[in-house]
């Protein structure tokens, strides 16, 4: 049994105010993008939503840093941006409930970590629960946390990448919705690596936004992720070097 991933119709967009099916294709879904530097990901999905037509509308991007030079980008777009610091508040509770705050008048269907470097409350996760995705740098299970990419090289894994999940309270798990790889050079450094692993980001993750703000992900008793009309979910980028 499969349960659709999807945000809830308003009362206009009810299947009797329309055709069976018209509610689906009419809904725009709203995204918030959370970031807290120069938002290369966020920048990626902006500019995807917009050149492929997707059937959403990104609403606001927030930042857990007023400097954080992805928000510069996001109002030259004309963006609702907006800083929720976390110095400002005295413990993980409080500033979790601001950003909360700050988020929710915008309505958002779905909430996108985008380089969004806050460890989040179980809370703040309970409270968006099946709208609440991340991007994290590398192919979980493997190496959650920090430092992923030093940790590749350093275990002798000839693959390495990033994925698409689902938070869940459970840091850096949650159900996959999808994967890019890379390769992993002899003469590889942490900061070459994740240069390489960087350019997989801006293709898987703008696929998986795609796809939800599409209505296309449902989620199986298992946990697993599905995706209508079986796109692939594995995006490779191979090296030049």
């Amino acid at each position: 049994m499969e349960c659709p991933i999807l945000p809830e119709f308003s009362a206009d967009s009810s299947p009797a105010a329309q055709p069976a099916g018209a509610a689906l294709a009419a809904a725009r879904r709203r995204l918030v993008l959370l970031i807290s530097g120069r938002g290369s990901n966020m920048r990626a999905l902006v500019e995807a939503c917009r050149a492929e037509g997707w059937p959403a509308d990104v609403a606001a991007v927030i930042s857990s840093r007023p400097d954080a030079a992805g928000l510069e980008w996001a109002r030259e777009q004309g963006i609702a941006t907006q800083a929720v610091s976390h110095k400002d508040y005295p413990n993980r509770e409080a500033f979790d409930a601001a950003l909360a705050a700050a988020i929710e008048p915008y309505q958002p269907d779905y909430v996108l970590l985008a380089g969004f470097m806050r460890v989040l409350t179980p809370g703040f996760v309970a409270r968006f629960a099946g709208r609440l995705v991340n991007i994290h740098p590398s192919l979980l299970p493997a190496f959650p946390g920090l430092h992923t990419h030093a940790q590749a090289i350093a275990t002798g894994v000839r693959v390495h990448g990033c994925t698409v999940h689902f938070v869940t309270p459970l840091l850096d798990h949650g159900p996959i919705i999808v994967q890019g790889c890379v390769p992993v050079l002899a003469d590889d450094t942490p900061e070459a690596l994740a240069q390489r692993v960087l350019q997989v980001e801006h293709l898987a993750y703008p696929a998986a936004a795609r796809w939800l703000a599409e209505g296309r992900v449902s989620l199986a008793a298992d946990q697993r992720v599905d995706v209508a009309g079986n796109p692939p979910r594995l995006f490779m980028i191979e090296s030049s070097r």
